[in-house]
């Protein structure tokens, strides 16, 4: 069920299996005796990025590719700078140059070419593609290639294996280009067709939860539009959130519509303080991203569209240690 891979095996670094971490505390604390926490930054690199990118590097090694390349607002480029060096590929990445310093310093640390550019991560991108259409580089942009999305979808895979072949009632999902959401809805499509999940049991609701400075998908969705229109003046302090036009929206919005999910944002000041919630109450260290995931469930839980029946899987993308100066107040 993943792409082909060259006769000396698949460029893994250990990834994947995290933890669906039963949080009883949490769920006591909101009301859900069934509340769920996938774990992602048990990954390499520390977040979910290293899943699409294990699969990405894995093509592009049996392709026989020198130089891969990716715009990034952090984890990706921490990801793919991991996985090229496993590959013995060399590595070019792209970033905000306000991109937080510890995604700066692991990139150095696995060898990777950094460019920081003056803008966000779609300038980032624009600049990217340039420089790969000019040098012949494997452009690794989400969803500018078929394999990232197909690492993605594994994480729906595991959710259904912990949960004893069953789905949950929701996901939520911190939703950046949104390459999780759409590599988890054709996961759910294809365990189907293998037999291993009934088609007549539900599919889990798919929520998109985004910064309140830089939310496309959120405002096309409550516009009922397919396509998003580009975010202006981007900012939030979760990177994972700062992207102001994703490649694959319709197709984000058509597995939130499909699903029968919804689309809400999260003020930075309250990812951060859930962030900081989610790591006092379960111990799970979780970036800000993680954070927005808990802000959305408590404002569907208010609002009645989930009940404190249901199953609910939050998904923190990455860990905290990258971010831990946002909980440090500057004067």
């Amino acid at each position: 069920m993943l792409p082909h891979t060259p006769a000396t095996g698949p460029v893994t670094l250990g990834e994947g299996w995290t933890p669906l971490v039963h949080a009883k505390r949490l769920g006591h604390t909101v009301g859900l005796e069934r509340l769920f926490i996938k774990d992602e930054s048990h990954n390499p690199t520390n977040s979910f990025k290293a899943r699409g990118l294990s699969a990405a590097v894995t093509v592009a090694h049996r392709l026989g590719t020198k130089t891969l390349s990716a715009p990034s607002a952090g984890n990706a480029a921490n990801a793919l700078a991991a996985y090229a060096a496993a590959a013995n590929i060399d590595a070019k990445v792209y970033m905000p140059k306000d991109v937080k310093q510890p995604f700066i310093d692991e990139c150095t640390l696995y060898g990777a070419e950094i460019t920081l550019i003056d803008g966000l991560i779609s300038d980032a991108g624009r600049i990217a593609k340039e420089h790969s259409d000019a040098h012949g580089w494997y452009d690794v942009s989400t969803l500018k290639e078929p394999y990232r999305v197909e690492g993605k979808k594994t994480m729906a895979y595991e959710i259904a294996e912990q949960l004893d072949w069953h789905w949950p009632d929701w996901m939520i999902y911190p939703t950046g280009g949104g390459t999780g959401i759409v590599g988890m809805w054709k996961a759910c499509e294809e365990l189907e067709s293998l037999g291993w999940i009934s088609p007549s049991e539900r599919r889990p609701r798919m929520v998109s939860v985004q910064a309140d400075g830089c939310a496309p998908i959120v405002r096309a969705f409550d516009a009922g539009s397919e396509r998003a229109t580009p975010w202006t003046n981007a900012r939030t302090t979760a990177d994972g959130l700062r992207v102001p036009q994703a490649i694959g929206d319709f197709l984000i919005l058509r597995a939130i519509r499909e699903s029968g999910g919804t689309a809400l944002t999260a003020s930075d000041a309250d990812m951060i303080s859930a962030m900081q919630e989610i790591g006092t109450t379960e111990g799970v260290s979780a970036a800000p991203e993680g954070g927005a995931t808990l802000v959305a469930l408590r404002t569907l839980l208010q609002n009645g569209t989930i009940a404190s029946t249901d199953s609910v899987v939050l998904f923190n993308t990455g860990g905290a240690l990258k971010y831990l100066e946002v909980l440090t107040p500057h004067p």
